[in-house]
């Protein structure tokens, strides 16, 4: 049975029919959350229900919008590991250091959360063509659900997209197209084509169901921590819907009661200073942010300049007493190459930010050296090729190998 009771808006409060097929909010154009009955969820969905269930994100189904299992489409979508981080963690000084790494998932990253969510929804709607603008690995996960569900797929990136992302969607047979401007101009030719195209938007946040596909992660991280959360989470921050996602996972599993303390993690949005719009409202004291200009950063999925749910990652974000900031650019291919060396971890360089920012705040000693860090990990380095400068040596089979020089 579904207990999803409405959706709502996030910023004015109006309410909608579920059954309803919707996009933003008619009143105002933002962002709608999928609310659930939680009495009865707490009454007919006790936490040992769990036991047994198939180690995928679909364990949590009763919390989850979709009405009907037959609907959901999916790849297989995978708990993803926590690791512990010893020697990372010993490099900057902290006892407690974990990644949960998302590029496990189908699709090699945390998007195949929202999309197999978005597009089993759409599958449940009777919706047969999708389309949406993505930085890269948006694009990527919605081509691969749509091509599962037999759907028509429309993907419109920046023409200097990660190459891997381009030839992902081409070959799951979405029309993909380049675009030469930033992911907001994206949007709009996918908005301006609703109605010649009669295609459905499943833009980040412009749909309800993403958001409760990324809420997983909140979801699992829960279950993975025996219910006792971290102290401190840094993720990166770009449209912000695993962020705005977790928080409220997290808000939905203390009012059940699964949740053993009341103290929820600090929220850490983590953004480059190449591409920071939300950090730069935070430190205003803003709950909107501005546009930020000139957007320019290796870490495709930050170059998001104007985010729709923009107050919804402030909100969670200052509710959490955690903070947004933004790290140098420069050090993303530091970063990256640090955490593979030490630990074997190929972090994507949206994550590297992440290891900028907790430099950043241990220095500030807004996070301790002896608390519970965990850092998301929501991508697949091998998908940023472009991110990766190497210079290796070569050497000449025909000559004698100078030993010394190995």
């Amino acid at each position: 049975m579904s207990f999803v009771t409405h959706l709502e808006c996030a910023h004015c409060g109006q309410r909608y029919d579920a059954l309803q097929i919707h996009n933003l909010c008619t009143a105002c154009q933002r962002p709608l959350w999928v609310r659930y009955d939680l009495d009865a969820l707490r009454k007919e969905f006790p936490k040992k229900a769990l036991f047994g269930r198939p180690p995928t994100i679909w364990r949590y189904l009763e919390m989850l919008p979709i009405r009907d299992p037959k609907n959901i489409v999916s790849l297989t979508e995978t708990i993803t590991p926590i690791l512990e981080t010893k020697r990372l963690a010993a490099a900057f000084g902290v006892k407690h250091l974990y990644v949960k790494d998302e590029s496990r998932l189908p699709t090699g990253s945390f998007k195949s959360r929202g999309m197999t969510m978005a597009i089993s929804k759409a599958r449940e709607f009777g919706i047969t063509r999708v389309a949406v603008p993505t930085a890269g690995n948006a694009g990527g996960a919605m081509a691969a659900y749509a091509a599962r569900a037999g759907m028509e797929a429309y993907v419109f990136m920046p023409e200097d997209t990660p190459v891997i992302n381009q030839k992902e969607c081409f070959l799951a047979g979405a029309r993909t197209f380049r675009v030469n401007g930033l992911i907001t101009d994206c949007g709009r030719i996918v908005g301006e084509g609703k109605r010649p195209k009669g295609w459905f938007d499943v833009s980040t946040l412009k749909e309800p169901y993403r958001i409760e596909g990324k809420k997983t992660m909140g979801l699992e991280l829960a279950e993975q921590f025996d219910w006792e959360l971290p102290d401190v989470i840094l993720y990166p921050t770009g449209g912000g819907t695993g962020l705005i996602g977790m928080w409220k996972a997290f808000a939905e599993l203390e009012t059940l009661g699964w949740l053993k303390s009341a103290q929820k993690p600090r929220m850490i949005s983590c953004q480059s200073d190449g591409c920071a719009p939300i950090a730069t409202a935070f430190a205003r004291g803003e709950r909107f942010a501005k546009k930020f200009e000139n957007a320019k950063t290796i870490a495709s999925g930050l170059r998001v300049p104007a985010a729709v749910g923009d107050f919804m990652i402030l909100d969670a974000v200052r509710e959490s007493r955690g903070v947004a900031l933004a790290a140098p650019e420069a050090d993303i291919p530091k970063w990256m190459q640090l955490a593979s060396a030490k630990e074997g971890i190929a972090l994507c360089p949206e994550t590297a930010v992440c290891l900028g920012a907790l430099e950043v705040l241990l220095k500030r000693g807004a996070i301790k050296p002896n608390e519970q860090i965990l850092i998301f990990n929501t991508g697949a380095a091998q998908k940023y090729p472009e991110a990766i400068c190497e210079d290796l040596p070569q050497l000449d089979i025909t000559k004698p190998i100078d030993w010394t020089a190995i």
